[in-house]
């Protein structure tokens, strides 16, 4: 159940303290050696009620384990939010950015038809839940159909940073797609600008006029059956760069009717945005993300 809406004016700041930890212990110990005024039965209860967090992450466990390293929040106003959507996972958080993994069939963001419930409007939310005066940006999108790591803004410096630096800023984008038909060559470039129909479809020619630039870069992971399984990396970031390649091998993604895929045994896009690497837009750290083979994929190159 969404947190019913609180104005501005009414919000009271969170009271949070950080404690670190230095030695083996447990929860419970940790905590009244840290705050020896604290009653044994109201730490139980901040523990009951969420209230506080290892690493980020509530616990409940009186007896939880600590390492050195590990990190104690207590907040003294309410419970810690607990994020969960089944189509919208956070891989990372921290003051500017939002690391998302985002589930197939969810917009990045909202359309004339569609407003909510959209991966924007559901981090909207979340922030919200922090500060009603908080606010969340779009850094880049995804397509509906594909799944796979996403990138939001908590601020608007750090979308400001990000955009107008994009290509030095992010050092390394993969993507995961399952193709229709086996892959020869096994690796190889695609190279061609990109240009829109008036019925907004994407397609390859070779004539610089008319379109932008668009290079990507494939490797077979995997091939069996009557599919094969890619690795997928870009130099260029244009709409739909991946499935008009695909299709302009002769070998389009599986699920991908728009550009020519004559199968969709997974019921989805099989295309997922596997690797995240970048240049932290604040911090200046390099940041790097990656998720697992999607198991469908998996299985549709496991088929004889």
């Amino acid at each position: 159940m969404p947190a019913p809406r609180r104005s501005i004016q009414s919000f009271r700041p969170d009271v949070i303290k950080s404690f670190a930890v230095n030695a083996d212990t447990t929860l419970l110990d940790f905590v009244l050696a840290s705050i020896p005024d604290a009653k044994r039965t109201a730490i139980k209860q901040m523990l009951a009620h969420n209230q506080i967090a290892v690493n980020g992450t509530p616990q409940r466990q009186f007896n939880y384990e600590l390492h050195p390293g590990d990190e104690v929040k207590l907040n003294f106003t309410r419970e810690f939010k607990v994020f969960y959507h089944r189509r919208l996972k956070i891989v990372y958080e921290d003051d500017d950015i939002i690391v998302v993994n985002k589930g197939y069939g969810l917009l990045s963001m909202g359309n004339d038809k569609v407003k909510d419930g959209t991966a924007y409007s559901i981090l909207r939310e979340y922030v919200k839940w922090g500060n009603p005066a908080n606010k969340i940006f779009i850094v880049h999108r995804l397509d509906r159909d594909t799944s796979g790591l996403m990138m939001f803004a908590k601020t608007e410096e750090a979308k400001r940073r990000m955009q107008h630096n994009w290509n030095n800023m992010v050092l390394n984008r993969k993507y995961l797609a399952v193709v229709e038909g086996i892959v020869e060559p096994e690796s190889g470039t695609v190279k061609s600008y990109l240009a829109e129909t008036s019925q907004h479809e994407m397609y390859s020619t070779d004539n610089p006029e008319k379109g932008q630039l668009a290079v990507t870069r494939y490797t077979t992971l995997q091939s069996g059956g009557q599919y094969t399984l890619l690795e997928v990396e870009l130099d260029t970031g244009r709409k739909n760069q991946i499935r008009v390649h695909m299709k302009d091998l002769g070998h389009p993604i599986s699920g991908d009717h728009k550009y020519g895929a004559g199968t969709s045994p997974i019921h989805r896009l099989a295309l997922h945005a596997r690797t995240l690497r970048f240049v932290h837009p604040v911090t200046r750290r390099e940041m790097n993300f990656s998720t697992p083979i999607p198991a469908s994929f998996l299985s549709l190159v496991r088929r004889r």
